[in-house]
């Protein structure tokens, strides 16, 4: 369970194929404080650590979570967003985030605000995933990549988030331009309240 709010960017290191998985190789201020079998978000992806050797640790990523995320699209060099699991004596800061990325969402355009930046993303519409609660409400909670924000002016398949100095500066989100792909996770407490309504007409 994470909280949204992105401790570092890591940095990709090494990329190995295997079969179907691919491990994933990355360096971050607080490796000497990680474990194996840790649990650490990746662009808001749970991962397993499963490795930790000469101030790097690693990570897999199997079949369904390549076909889901961008983690597949990553290259030695780039950034990724990364959070230790919450802590449950501390505050939520964010939102509830589980790591489960839904899909991708593309970037359709960038603004400068002058002070801030809005960003509009556009991801594919389901009309029966939508029953299940994946959609973006206004003023609701979203995770883009792995970064616990605040939806504005939704339709049925674009959303905007605003982002300040503080978080395109400490997160990906300085890498991202129009057409990167980023993960989103939908609002879980929706999806319960969007499952029991359907629940409810049956």
């Amino acid at each position: 369970m994470f909280s949204g709010i992105v401790e570092e960017c890591a940095t990709v290191v090494a990329i190995v194929k295997e079969q179907e998985n691919v491990h994933l190789t990355l360096r971050c201020s607080f490796v000497d404080q990680l474990k194996i079998d840790q649990s650490v978000s990746h662009n808001g992806v749970c991962l397993t650590i499963v490795k930790i050797e000469n101030g790097t640790y690693t990570v897999t990523a199997m079949k369904e979570t390549l076909d889901r995320s961008n983690l597949g699209l990553l290259s030695v060099g780039d950034e990724v967003n990364v959070e230790r699991s919450m802590m449950l004596n501390g505050r939520l800061d964010g939102h509830i985030v589980q790591g489960h990325v839904d899909q991708t969402a593309e970037c359709i355009d960038v603004k400068d605000m002058h002070g801030s930046w809005t960003y509009t993303f556009r991801y594919k519409y389901d009309e029966e995933m939508a029953r299940r609660g994946y959609f973006a409400v206004d003023k609701g909670s979203i995770t883009v990549n792995g970064v616990s924000l605040t939806v504005c002016n939704p339709t049925f398949d674009t959303f905007e988030v605003n982002i300040i100095p503080f978080t395109h500066e400490v997160t990906n989100f300085h890498a991202i331009r129009t057409g990167s792909k980023v993960n989103i996770e939908f609002d879980i407490i929706g999806k319960y309240i969007s499952r029991y309504a359907v629940l409810l007409q049956k």
